[in-house]
């Protein structure tokens, strides 16, 4: 059974810092890349950035780029997400997703998605 599970969401304060994880199973975690999403209420659903199977990071929104930064752990099937410098337009659900060897910022093309953790900024 294919399983991705993120975790790390919760509230912040604006201008913290937050970190997320994504644990996949059932699947050959190495050849896929993860990308992580983000869908905010009333807002059109965001690519962030991906990480390649050869662990090359892409990054798809100008949000994202110098603020958050994404890695990953083959060893333990894992892809982290690191947020810094946050602000309340990044309140949102944020999402990881699987896709054989190559990223992209377009969900239909993964072939897995989590179900999200939310992730509120506020004081």
């Amino acid at each position: 059974q294919v399983q991705l599970v993120e975790s790390g969401g919760g509230l912040v304060q604006p201008g913290g810092s937050l970190g997320l994880s994504c644990v996949g199973s059932g699947f050959t975690w190495n050849s896929y890349a993860i990308g992580w999403f983000r869908q905010a209420p009333g807002k059109e659903r965001e690519g962030l950035v991906c990480i390649s199977s050869s662990d090359s990071p892409v990054y798809y929104a100008d949000s994202a780029k110098g603020r958050f930064n994404v890695a990953r752990d083959n060893a333990k099937n894992t892809a982290y997400l690191q947020m810094f410098r946050l602000n309340s337009e990044d309140t949102a659900v944020y999402f990881c997703a699987a896709r054989y060897t190559d990223c992209s910022d377009y969900v239909p093309h993964y072939n897995y998605r989590g179900q999200g953790t939310q992730v509120t900024v506020a004081s």
